[in-house]
């Protein structure tokens, strides 16, 4: 059995079983992770939380107040009197004690609607905060694909790079016997070895940034950074999208502009509950109460004495003039929406831009991919008409390496091409508010 052949099986048997033991990491359990454990993510999710509980009936200002109140007080002192008939009486350490306790009750009935329109912003800015949290979304899952694509484009340049080394490896060896042959010069074995050499340092570089941009992409998912993965190099456009259908869902679907309407309702609210104020506030007030007194004084008609009551009011309190504060308060809500108005104009005119910039930018690159994909087929038939004439020396080992590194090139760019398409396809996507609705 010759040793050395089973060696290398079993060294190659355990670098396969370590490649293929590495995770795959899918595209939807990289969405699905990231959704989970993005610290940006979180905290959008905790803003929001904290808008909806904002929103509840508990701060709405709609439920009455109810306050327990309790007492006690105690009094020592010496005491004289004079009674009718001119006798005079005194004490000393005259003690006396009280006690009380309460429940009192609040509750506003009518304050001009204020509260009304206050709670009806609080609503809206809870759902303001909901569009928050998609825009963080999307902004994250957007951020994740163009590290996860990286990481796909420089798995493939790698492995091409690594086929590349492979063929001129391959030269090199056929330089060695031809000049040990003596059909060549060293010359020829030298320019091999150079560019196996060259070849070998873009291996190692593409290596490195791989392992760089894996980490990139597991900081983007809040996990190890230490932990390796092989990512999905497939890459699927959607099908018949069409500028009309992008421009149209996103005036009904676009995070920012759905932003910009949330904008304008909260601070249109915000005006009325302001005009509320020329309104008078009417409430009501309830108490049941307990007290007790003990009084030890000798000239005291009652020594003790308890006492238990309900009692009700009803109280209107009109602002009628309060120096000129709530008329500015109101002209100034009125100016504000009025800025609302102009932000979403503009909003409108940007997202408007924004599409036809990302739309322009996903045609390009989908050209530019149509041709790259071309210049690879020429590349590939150059590359083999080369190494034929190679083979047979009627080709110099000049230009068969110029026809490597030209297939090489062309098959690098078309992987940028790739990527590059998918990733204005989807910033596409993102201005139509559909990043979230198509399969990555």
């Amino acid at each position: 059995m010759n040793y050395s052949r089973l060696g290398f099986l079993l060294i190659f048997l355990m670098v396969h079983a370590c490649v293929f033991s590495q995770e795959l990491l899918t595209k939807d359990g990289a969405v699905s992770f990231t959704l989970d454990n993005n610290l940006g993510v979180k905290i959008a999710n905790n803003e929001a939380e904290i808008a909806e509980n904002n929103a509840g009936v508990l701060n709405s200002g709609y439920l009455p107040r109810l306050t327990g109140n309790a007492g006690a007080n105690f009094n020592r002192e010496n005491t004289e009197g004079t009674q009718a008939n001119g006798d005079v009486r005194s004490a000393e350490g005259v003690e006396t004690k009280r006690y009380n306790a309460s429940l009192d009750l609040n509750y506003t009935l009518f304050d001009g609607l204020g509260r009304h329109y206050n709670y009806k912003a609080l609503k809206e800015q809870s759902n303001l905060s909901e569009l928050q949290v998609r825009e963080t979304i999307e902004n994250t899952i957007l951020q994740l694909f163009s590290v996860y694509y990286e990481v796909a484009r420089l798995t493939e340049n790698t492995a091409n790079l690594k086929q590349a080394l492979e063929i001129s490896k391959d030269r090199l060896q056929r330089a060695q016997y031809q000049f040990e042959y003596g059909q060549n010069t060293g010359l020829d074995v030298l320019n091999a070895e150079v560019d196996v050499n060259t070849d070998s340092i873009n291996l190692l570089q593409a290596q490195q940034t791989l392992r760089n941009t894996k980490r990139d992409l597991n900081l983007i998912m809040n996990r190890d950074l230490s932990v390796d993965f092989e990512v999905d190099t497939t890459v699927n456009f959607v099908p018949n999208l069409l500028m009309e259908d992008v421009l149209r869902r996103a005036k009904e679907n676009n995070v920012v502009l759905l932003q910009a309407e949330k904008g304008l309702l909260i601070n249109d609210y915000s005006y009325k509950a302001a005009k509320g104020g020329f309104l008078p506030t009417i409430g009501l007030t309830g108490s049941y109460g307990w007290n007790k007194s003990e009084n030890g004084n000798p000239l005291a008609f009652t020594t003790e004495s308890t006492t238990t009551g309900l009692s009700a009011g009803l109280n209107l309190s009109w602002n009628l003039f309060d120096g000129g504060t709530n008329i500015t308060q109101v002209k100034n809500a009125k100016i504000r929406y009025k800025n609302q108005e102009l932000q979403k104009k503009q909003v409108a005119l940007s997202v408007e831009r924004d599409i036809r910039n990302a739309w322009e930018t996903y045609e390009n690159a989908l050209f530019i991919l149509e041709a790259q994909e071309k210049n690879v087929v020429t590349g590939k038939n150059n590359f083999n008409r080369t190494e034929e004439r190679y083979k047979f020396g009627t080709a110099t080992s000049l230009e068969f390496r110029q026809a490597q590194i030209n297939l090489l090139n062309a098959v690098l760019e078309r992987n940028r091409a790739k990527y590059t398409a998918k990733l204005a396809e989807l910033q596409a996507l993102q201005v139509s508010g559909q990043l979230l609705n198509v399969d990555f």
